[in-house]
């Protein structure tokens, strides 16, 4: 049969050490200007008096035992951290500032070169132009932008190759180039090369 006074000195226990935990809790963030001595005291005695005293049922031993340990454990982390306190240093209940942080910077990208070639009739010449088209393509994919069809592609280099083979060069030289993260596509004379 239980005893009513342990029942009662249990509840009494557990509610005190919940309000003990809180009130150093307080005192740690620097909203109480001292330890809470007093509850502490209460718990202290309220522990040994059970401590020394016969509990019959497991239940309550088991309940007793339990609230003790935590109580054994609060206690030293709590002198713990007054005791870091009181030395200048870092303790558990120490908050350190957020750090600061730093915006990643994204190294410069290089200028690469990806492929040049040079036509005299690009129709006449389809192995390079599916090179320059592969090449083209697939630096535009890196880069998330859209994948033109091939027969526009090479209507766009026929074209190009003789408006600047009218102004008298019998050659043109396409390049493919990748700067800062952009894909660059450029048609120049030989003579401009």
């Amino acid at each position: 049969m239980s005893d009513p006074d342990i029942t009662a000195d249990l509840q009494q226990l557990t509610s005190d050490l919940k309000q003990l935990e809180a009130e150093y809790n307080m005192f740690f963030a620097g909203r109480l200007p001292r330890p809470p001595w007093e509850t502490r005291g209460r718990v202290e005695a309220l522990i040994k008096r059970w401590d020394r005293r016969r509990i019959d049922t497991s239940a309550e031993r088991f309940r007793f035992q339990t609230l003790q340990s935590r109580f054994a454990s609060f206690v030293d982390l709590w002198d713990r951290g007054q005791r870091a306190r009181e030395e200048g240093r870092s303790g558990p209940f120490t908050h350190s500032a957020p750090r600061e942080v730093k915006p990643h910077k994204e190294p410069p990208k290089e200028h690469r070169i990806l492929h040049v070639t040079a036509f005299r009739d690009p129709l006449h010449e389809m192995e390079k132009l599916h090179a320059l088209y592969d090449s083209l393509m697939e630096a535009r994919r890196e880069v998330g932008g859209d994948v033109v069809p091939f027969h526009k592609f090479a209507t766009m280099v026929k074209d190009q190759v003789t408006k600047l083979r009218d102004t008298g060069t019998p050659e043109v030289t396409f390049r493919v180039t990748m700067k800062e993260g952009k894909v660059n596509f450029t048609a120049r004379t030989v003579k401009d090369d």
